[in-house]
């Protein structure tokens, strides 16, 4: 296994799975930074001590305006970042977030060209990506670092390497793929194919991957909790593969 900082930090995002993908709606892509610029947004918006109900009004917001990414917020500026978070009924804390997302997303930009990825390629651990998030605003709080990555550290620290050994491991436990089959490519292949022939207009690839590697990582800690969407799962594990 490599440096983990060669772990391509969208997918350590989208293997994560993410209460903000599922609550939000936020699809992750490989290789895309204002997709997890998306989810580190989002991250903010839950931190500060509103309901989950505002902070995902108010991220709404934030998407219909198309501010996803640090380029943008910076671009639109703090008196466009107000009407927007007051639109989203962000009501006492507009100003002083308005204030700390365009600090945010200029540093982002200045230091790493707008991209969480590359600040990740530059950490050198947990603990210096955890710095580097908190020096991109410097009142961002622990809270609001903590909820971002909270699972990416566990990810960071246990997976070996991300994602596919766990995609499978997990895939040939639920029946997915068969026991035996020792290629990986072979395994994946199927995976999908399984995946194109079931889906549903609600269930996502990236959504089945980020969930078997959920299992595979709860499964090293002798838990294994349910996939979700558990009628989509039902009905791809309803038939075994040759």
């Amino acid at each position: 296994m490599g440096p983990p900082k060669k772990v391509n930090m969208a997918a350590m995002v989208r293997a994560a799975g993410g209460r903000f993908s599922t609550e939000l709606g936020i699809k992750l892509r490989p290789r895309q930074p204002d997709e997890i610029f998306k989810w580190f947004l989002a991250s903010i918006l839950f931190g500060a001590r509103i309901s989950a109900s505002l902070a995902t009004r108010t991220y709404r917001e934030f998407e219909q305006e198309g501010l996803s990414s640090a380029a943008k917020i910076t671009a639109r500026g703090w008196n466009g970042l107000v009407a927007v978070l007051d639109a989203g009924g962000y009501a006492r804390y507009d100003f002083k977030t308005a204030t700390k997302l365009l600090e945010i997303s200029n540093n982002l930009t200045q230091s790493y060209g707008g991209d969480l990825n590359r600040l990740h390629q530059s950490a050198n651990d947990p603990a210096d990506l955890e710095a580097r998030l908190k020096a991109l605003g410097k009142g961002i709080g622990d809270v609001t670092v903590n909820i971002f990555l909270r699972e990416l550290r566990g990810i960071w620290e246990k997976a070996e390497p991300l994602p596919m050994p766990l995609v499978i491991a997990a895939a040939k436990e639920q029946g997915l793929v068969p026991k035996n089959l020792a290629d990986r490519r072979r395994a994946l292949a199927i995976l999908r194919q399984r995946w194109e022939a079931e889906r549903s207009k609600s269930m996502d690839f990236a959504d089945l991957e980020a969930a078997l590697v959920r299992r595979g990582l709860s499964g090293r800690k002798k838990s294994a909790p349910s996939l979700p969407r558990s009628s989509d799962r039902r009905r791809l594990t309803g038939t075994q593969s040759a």
